[in-house]
């Protein structure tokens, strides 16, 4: 039963899917397939529940793909946070999309991608991980062009060339490691890397983490990030920011627990990475004025945090029960916050059509129950005692704190500081969002917000984040003991006493420098005297317009001036062979795509070639038109990363 119940956590939803798209259309389909979506999703719950409740951790098999899933620790957990996560965004989902459009496309791969997003979780081979992950990519991918606007489609576009291109990566990487070691089962993957040359280990993880490190959007691969979480619906966005992200997270930890055991350099990548992630997100969510998007880069801040925990499990090897137990609970609060902070965003949106702070300000006034609920996301993501977030930091900050005391580097001082400057920016962000829907004069709306489905679906995300973070030893270490064998992480030698003023100081220091920062910057600077918020954030910062577009433009002007000439000079070539060593008896009419060909053929009078070279202008206009599309970059990419990966494998073997 236990086979079976795994096996229907990933096929029932995508079976279901399937039931979606052949319902015959009617006026009130958007009502049907939303109460479907929420049946479906329950029993994918269930049968999650099921599963973890009874599974030992042993391995199922599909034959037919050789697709394995196993029930492990870290499996059980994730599974049931994604089931759960999808159970709740799909209690929400009818009275959000009502009056919408294309709502058949949006149930369809709103389960569809359960399916495969469950797959991730669970699969016990990186061959199952990649497969899965790519499908949960493009099923995903419709999330976002989903309202069809032109900023949905261009970030769609953003979308799509990153996790092609990181999939393409991580490819190559997977191609690497299983050369290496000869196997891509998980659990044998930390024994079979011990014994393989670290050096070659290295460039296989190095490409495997571009993917992942991609879908999670660790700097500087996160320009997706902060466009796609705002334009796409609000029960998307709370999946797209709380599960998809730690899809990369899922292997950015498999590769630090299982491949790179203990490897310093590793761990001091990942810190670096991390704490760049980790500053960049929360300062651009302090100076943003939209709802949605200043949530879209509190998750890019957020994943840098959890990053940095995970460098820790690294770098202090057999002492990081810290690290480990507080990294598996950060990405546990993450998911959990913004499932509920990105519903509540969805209330508003769906109250108000509008999500800039201008236009939403005052909105919470008169609702006590949306005002506790909006608290429970907010304290926890912010560190506040008696939520999760607070334990998951403070193991996490006190592993900081243990290892710069171990090496005494000064870099680990300064990532520790960075740590407590980010959570305090956290804390000015969240005191924004606080102030103006809660406490300014504006747009209210009355005390109704939401119906009883939408209140139940925000009271079941936000109810766990103080549950867990009341009762620390008897749930939350038990949860994350639970996933070590995962993680590479080791248990508690002794009790840890959250409460103490040690491990308070921490928040303390970080809420000072929020409110430093709320009070000096954000209402002197980032507000005019009459209350309205300003966003001062320069254009010219923008990564993807002013960087990565320019560049890749650049690059594919030098790829089509370079192709073109060689096909210049070997279409001259063959002519001068032609009319030289290979010269027909009878001559034939030359028939050349190449313009510096057909200049020939003028000069010498070949009207044949003249004629056929005439009737290939339309043909020509349309080759043009497709080496200018986003198609044929990623063709060309492609291209060029199979060449890299001839090159890689040569070099190495």
């Amino acid at each position: 039963m236990t086979t079976i119940a795994l096996l229907l956590v990933v096929l029932l939803p995508i079976l279901s899917a399937i039931v979606i798209a052949v319902l015959p259309d009617h006026h009130d389909n958007g009502r049907r397939m939303g109460a479907l979506s929420i049946v479906f999703t329950l029993l994918t719950l269930l049968a999650m529940v099921y599963a973890a409740a009874t599974g030992d951790g042993s391995t199922v098999t599909i034959p037919v793909m050789r697709l394995s899933f196993w029930t492990g620790g870290f499996q059980k957990l994730y599974g049931l946070v994604v089931c759960f996560m999808w159970f709740v965004s799909a209690l929400l989902s009818p009275q959000y999309f009502h009056g919408h459009h294309q709502l058949k496309r949006y149930y369809f791969f709103f389960l569809i991608c359960l399916g495969f997003t469950a797959g991730v979780f669970l699969s016990a081979d990186l061959y199952t991980t990649f497969l899965f992950f790519e499908l949960m990519s493009l099923s995903s991918y419709v999330w976002v062009v989903q309202e069809e606007t032109p900023d949905a489609m261009d970030a769609g576009k953003t979308y799509l060339t990153i996790a092609v291109l990181g999939g393409l990566v991580t490819l190559m990487g997977l191609f690497l490691l299983y050369h290496i070691t000869g196997t891509l089962v998980i659990a044998e993957l930390h024994e079979a890397c011990a014994a393989a040359e670290p050096g070659r280990l290295w460039a296989a993880a190095v490409c495997i983490l571009f993917g992942f490190a991609a879908k999670a959007g660790l700097f500087s691969l996160h320009i997706w990030l902060p466009k796609a979480h705002p334009v796409a619906p609000a029960p998307a966005s709370a999946l797209l920011s709380g599960v998809l992200t730690k899809a990369g997270i899922f292997g950015v930890l498999l590769l630090t627990g299982q491949v790179l055991t203990g490897d310093h350099t590793w761990g001091m990548l990942l810190l670096v990475l991390g704490a760049i992630t980790m500053v960049l997100g929360a300062v651009l969510a302090v100076f943003s004025t939209n709802l949605k998007y200043i949530l879209a880069c509190s998750s890019l801040s957020q994943i840098g945090f959890i990053t940095v925990g995970v460098s820790m499990i690294c770098l202090l090897g057999e002492h990081n029960a810290l690290a480990a137990n507080g990294t598996v609970l950060y990405m546990m609060n993450h998911s959990l916050v913004k499932l509920t902070l990105f519903l509540f965003a969805g209330v508003v949106y769906y109250n108000t059509h509008a999500l800039d702070l201008n236009e939403i300000k005052g909105f919470g006034r008169g609702k006590p129950l949306l005002h506790v609920l909006f608290l429970c996301g907010a304290c926890s993501l912010a560190g506040i005692p008696g939520f999760l977030g607070y334990l998951s930091k403070t193991l996490v900050h006190e592993s900081l704190v243990e290892y710069a005391h171990m090496s005494g580097m000064t870099l680990i001082t300064v990532v520790e500081w960075l740590f407590l400057f980010s959570g305090g920016l956290t804390a000015a962000y969240l005191t924004k969002i606080y102030v103006a829907i809660f406490w300014q004069r504006g747009r209210e709306t009355g005390k109704k917000w939401g119906t009883p489905l939408s209140v139940l679906a925000l009271c079941l995300a936000a109810v766990t984040l103080p549950l867990l973070g009341l009762t620390p030893h008897a749930l939350a270490e038990k949860i994350s003991g639970t996933t070590l064998d995962f993680t590479g992480g080791h248990a508690f030698d002794h009790p840890i006493h959250y409460f103490s003023w040690t491990n308070l100081k921490g928040v303390v220091i970080s809420l000072a420098i929020g409110m430093i920062v709320y009070f000096l910057l954000i209402r002197t600077v980032l507000m005019t005297k009459d209350g309205r918020y300003l966003n001062r954030w320069p254009k010219w910062l923008n990564m993807e317009e002013y960087l990565y577009k320019p560049f890749f433009r650049g690059l594919f002007a030098v790829l089509d001036v370079v192709c073109r000439a060689v096909c210049d000079v070997l279409d001259v070539m063959v002519l001068l062979i032609r009319r030289t060593l290979l010269r027909d008896s009878r001559e034939k009419p030359v028939r050349s795509y190449s313009p510096l060909v057909q200049a020939i053929a003028r000069q010498n009078g070949d009207k044949a070639a003249q004629s056929a070279a005439d009737r290939l202008d339309t043909d020509l206009d349309v080759l043009n038109r497709m080496t200018g599309s986003l198609s044929f970059g990623l063709l060309m990419t492609c291209l060029g990363l199979c060449v890299v990966l001839t090159v890689v494998i040569v070099s190495i073997f």
